[in-house]
């Protein structure tokens, strides 16, 4: 018998931690290998965890609310039977979740360890005691016989043997997550503890036991209440990431934002004009994509405003490609998935990408490698019925371009005064990367777009 531990993995860039926001299966149910098993929230996105094993689930090591660091132990699976060898397979071939490959099994994000017994050296339990075997062992010695899977006991006590432990990280000791946090709160180091409970599971009071000479338990802090008016919610997920992230780029980034009030009768006609266009039918052509099209655009002439600032090189990097971000509120909050290649679509590809991708962000189904690596952003406020606002670089990017909303409002032409369709932009920008003329330069010719969709030809 095998129990395997499934770790949470790094489903994005670097993720550090995600939130279990429900379990699919349960203890005692069998599970078959990518079968959906859990639903985590990271601070990009919402992701469903395939199992990468198939077998009974013995225990769940996370609950629901509970945020997790990457590389914990969320669940515990047990698996009737030996493993089979694993058959030669060329470095450079990849496999489905689940099998193997040199050895090694697929996982989430690549190929785990490889699944030869794990070599630790041996060490003392609480009392002094020497133990080769596993943490949470009734045996006072071992001794090994035959393969190297099998544990022949030889203590004077009779007991189960526990089921073999296969650690795809490391040594791994079992405890559920408030004996983790206790440990955690009191410095006791889990690995260094035999656990007395069933199948080698650390408890509370083996914690307790252990910080006892050097440290007395905490008391439990008492909630206090405001009143009936108030109430406090966890700082984490998407909040957490977006708060940290506008810190960051406000402290570090020298921002500079400009205003510009753009006349684009001439783009909401031509908007019209598209809808009876067959080649446009089916297609939602919003004042959105006119807008991200101009940035493109215009970014040819003004290709700063693309650049990254790499602190750490020394360098400006200048990119031949735009990876367009688009700020979409959620109900998780503010998220900036990118549209890949943008300056490469045309209008109606940016218009169809643009529909997709602010629909698969309001459900939460933006997949994290999406939300990563943009270039530059738009942000509608438009749509809230805002005219304009100074909106904050994303990290590692130079500018951001507010869409304020299109009003009818009196404008002059040719002397006359003449109700006009008219729209607000302003355009925040990286004082270090970008100069004021060239930021202007790029606001002007977003605007001049708009305003003239004809100018486009000479872009």
């Amino acid at each position: 018998m095998v129990l395997k531990q499934f770790p949470l993995p790094d489903v994005g860039e670097g993720l550090t931690e995600a939130e279990i926001v429900g379990w699919k299966v349960q203890a005692g149910e069998n599970v078959t290998v990518n079968q959906v098993i859990v639903e985590i929230e990271t601070a990009k996105a919402s992701v469903e965890l395939p199992c990468p094993w198939a077998g009974t689930i013995r225990e769940l090591l996370a609950e629901p609310g509970q945020t997790v660091e990457v590389g914990t132990p969320i669940i515990s699976i047990e698996m009737a039977g030996a493993e089979p060898e694993p058959e030669p397979v060329p470095e450079e071939s990849s496999g489905k979740i689940g099998e193997e490959s040199n050895g090694r099994i697929a996982t989430l994000v690549g190929y785990g360890p490889r699944t030869s017994a794990a070599k630790r050296r041996p060490r003392k339990d609480r009392h002094g005691v020497t133990n080769g075997t596993p943490a949470g062992g009734t045996q006072a010695h071992a001794a090994t016989s035959g393969p190297a899977d099998d544990v022949t006991t030889t203590a004077t006590i009779p007991a189960p043997a526990p089921p073999q432990v296969e650690e795809l990280t490391g040594y791994v000791p079992l405890a559920k997550p408030p004996v983790r946090k206790l440990a955690k709160e009191l410095g006791v180091d889990l690995r260094s503890l035999a656990g007395s409970g069933s199948g080698g599971v650390i408890t509370r009071e083996d914690v307790q036991s252990a910080a006892a000479p050097t440290t007395t338990p905490p008391t439990t802090p008492t909630a206090t209440r405001t009143g009936d008016r108030e109430r406090r919610v966890p700082i984490k997920g998407v909040r957490k990431a977006t708060a940290q992230a506008m810190v960051d780029s406000a402290f570090t980034a020298p921002h500079v934002t400009e205003f510009l009030t753009v006349d684009v009768t001439p783009m909401m006609q031509l908007r019209e004009q598209l809808k009876s266009d067959p080649a446009f039918q089916g297609v939602k052509i919003t004042p959105l994509a006119f807008a991200a099209k101009a940035m493109c655009l215009a970014a040819r002439r003004t290709p700063d405003v693309n650049a990254t600032w790499d602190e750490e090189a020394g360098e400006i990097v200048y990119k031949d490609y735009v990876h367009l971000g688009v700020a979409a509120a959620t109900p998780r909050g503010l998220v900036v998935p990118k549209v890949r290649d943008a300056d490469r679509m045309s209008l109606r590809e940016l218009a169809e990408a643009l529909e997709q991708l602010t629909t698969t962000a309001r459900e939460g189904k933006t997949a994290p490698a999406d939300m990563v690596g943009g270039t530059i952003t738009i942000t509608n406020v438009g749509v809230f019925g805002v005219d304009t606002g100074t909106p904050i670089i994303n990290p590692g990017e130079s500018a951001i371009l507010a869409f304020g909303a299109i009003r009818d409002m009196p404008w002059v032409v040719d002397g006359q005064v003449v109700p006009r369709k008219i729209c607000q932009l302003a355009l925040s920008f990286d004082h270090r990367v970008v100069d004021g003329q060239q930021g202007s330069q790029y606001l002007a010719d977003v605007g001049a777009l708009l305003a003239n969709p004809s100018m486009a030809f000479t872009y």
